[in-house]
């Protein structure tokens, strides 16, 4: 199976933007199991921003521009370096691509990155994919790293976009506020009521949340890929995603 998976900056570092170091060895020893046992996979990573923030030891995640690109500019070298050296361990071999908006739009860029992805696939390597903060701005972002996941997603044809978040899917409310919240365990189709139920963004140095993932959903769906919403504070939950077990929202692709 082709499986893109993305995490959020909540899974891979702490509020203080601090690397959490116990989540990204069990993120990275679980993809590489899954990995060895003849998947190819796909890692959508954000926390470059965060990441950096704790490098340069800012006071929070930094309103203008230049700083929030300096910040991606320290971290993701952090970022890179981290999971080079622990997927090193497990003899596995990462790539890094970084992709504006531009380079989704433009078709000749788009199939370049697709052309690279397949290959890398081929070669046996396990690229890992992050919006180019550095140099994007409003007008060229992709804006977010749910809506980059399915882009990916679709790029590389793959049969399964696993968002791993600080929540554990979609409820019927908003579970903060409403004791009575439910999960929804599958959707089969993304109705205006099932868009209605999206809340505001999720931590203070994350970017999206609820909005952006149902909007990759609808994307990953409609190319033929499920979609899982799950928590990733335990990454070995990919296991049972990855076997179709029930964990989180699971959105069912149309075909």
């Amino acid at each position: 199976m082709r499986i893109v998976v993305k995490v959020g900056t909540s899974t891979l570092a702490y509020a203080t933007g601090r690397l959490n170091i116990r989540h990204v060895e069990e993120l990275v020893k679980t993809l590489s199991d899954l990995k060895n046992a003849g998947h190819e996979l796909i890692l959508v990573s954000s926390g470059a921003i965060g990441m950096g923030v704790g490098k340069l030891n800012l006071p929070g995640k930094p309103s203008d521009m230049p700083t929030k690109q300096a910040a991606a500019a320290v971290g993701q070298c952090e970022l890179m370096y981290t999971y080079d050296r622990l997927f090193s361990q497990f003899n596995h071999t990462v790539a890094q691509l970084l992709l504006t908006g531009e380079d989704i739009d433009h078709e000749d860029r788009r199939h370049n990155f697709e052309n690279t992805l397949r290959r890398l696939l081929e070669l046996g390597v396990l690229p890992i994919v992050n919006e180019n903060d550095t140099v994007a701005t409003a007008e060229i972002s992709v804006g977010d790293n749910d809506t980059l996941g399915a882009v990916v997603a679709c790029s590389a044809q793959a049969e399964l976009l696993v968002l791993l978040s600080d929540i554990e899917g979609l409820y019927t409310a908003d579970p903060h506020r409403n004791p009575d919240a439910s999960l929804i365990p599958v959707v089969k189709e993304i109705t205006p009521e099932i868009l209605s139920l999206a809340g505001c963004a999720g931590s203070a140095l994350a970017t999206g949340g609820m909005t952006t993932k149902l909007r990759a959903a609808q994307m990953a769906t409609e190319k033929g890929c499920d979609m899982v919403i799950a928590n990733g504070a335990r990454p070995e939950v990919l296991y049972a995603i990855v076997a179709g077990q029930p964990v989180g929202t699971r959105f069912v692709a149309r075909h």
